[in-house]
């Protein structure tokens, strides 16, 4: 049970990352059909660019608070962020919005690799270590532990899904992302304009990524190129695990996930003696991808997006 209970907090925190991820993947599916495999890698260059921007303020003002520090690279990252996924928006994707659906998505994972090359040059392919800025000193919980770092990844989930709930459902941009995601055609009619609205939601799905990569280089300690095409791949399945297109769906969906991935890699892990130990741990999120897709293809809390006319 000690074991059980430090893996569902530490599933929880890994979860909490995912659902931050998925919840730009599922915003931008929901109105415009399309899986940007390329958000993995607008997470690492937001984890990065945080990563530059700590280590210019440690060099030049190594008197600012860990807390401050963190704040002003993750506002500076959030931007970067936001500008790269608007112009990839606009360059590699808007000319193809009435296209096939298979061209925008080889469009995507052309761009996600050609974001991981420049990243690469810039910021060279040497894993680098994300500094501690949060005090590390870990809480109990019983037998169990927490760190103030995994605490603010569970709290700033909370805040994004009911941030986003608002939006969505209560402003004058959450009712033309809905308009737009029923029919643009329709709603360009009515006064929408699609094409901000998309822009809109790809800036906002930016600064979610930023975030969760910032939230992941702080947690784990590193940050590096590669670092966002796992997690990027692991998010899309929470978001399909939990519905894609439903924003609540997306954080129930990480958040399983990352409780199946914790569970699965430690605690079973240890019962069968470590055949099934932390190297086997994406395993367990593809089979239950699997399974979903098999029993459920709508996920867990699916809503059906409606057919363009």
């Amino acid at each position: 049970m000690d074991i059980l209970l430090q893996q569902i907090i530490n599933g929880l925190v890994l979860g909490s990352m995912y659902a931050l991820i998925a919840l730009g993947y599922t915003m931008v599916y929901g109105i415009i059909q399309l899986i940007n495999f390329a958000h993995g890698e607008v997470l690492m260059v937001g984890a990065l660019t945080s990563w530059s921007c700590i280590g210019l303020m440690q060099e030049a003002m190594p008197y600012l608070p860990g807390w401050l520090m963190l704040l002003i690279a993750a506002i500076i990252a959030c931007v970067v962020a936001a500008s790269l996924n608007f112009v990839i928006e606009k360059v590699a994707y808007r000319p193809l919005r009435n296209s096939p659906r298979l061209a925008p998505l080889i469009t995507a994972i052309g761009v996600s690799i050609l974001l991981q090359t420049l990243a690469m040059i810039i910021w060279k392919p040497n894993y680098k270590a994300y500094p501690t800025l949060l005090s590390s000193t870990p809480y109990e919980i019983g037998t169990a532990v927490i760190t103030p770092t995994q605490i603010l990844v569970l709290a700033v989930t909370a805040i994004a899904l009911a941030t986003l709930m608002y939006l969505v459902n209560y402003t004058k941009l959450g009712r033309a992302m809905r308009a737009t995601a029923e029919n643009p055609r329709v709603a360009a009619l009515m006064g929408v304009k699609p094409d901000m609205v998309i822009s809109a939601t790809f800036i906002i799905g930016a600064v979610l990524a930023a975030i969760a990569g910032i939230l992941y280089a702080s947690n784990y300690g590193t940050a590096h190129h590669t670092m966002g095409f796992l997690p990027g791949l692991k998010a899309f399945t929470a978001a399909v695990f939990g519905g894609i297109g439903n924003l609540a769906g997306a954080v129930v969906g990480g958040l399983l996930l990352g409780l199946i991935e914790s569970i699965g890699s430690g605690y079973i892990g240890d019962l069968t003696g470590g055949v099934l130990g932390s190297q086997y741990t994406d395993i367990f999120a593809f089979i239950v991808l699997i399974i979903i897709l098999t029993l459920r293809p709508s996920g867990l809390l699916g809503e059906r997006v409606a057919d363009r006319a």
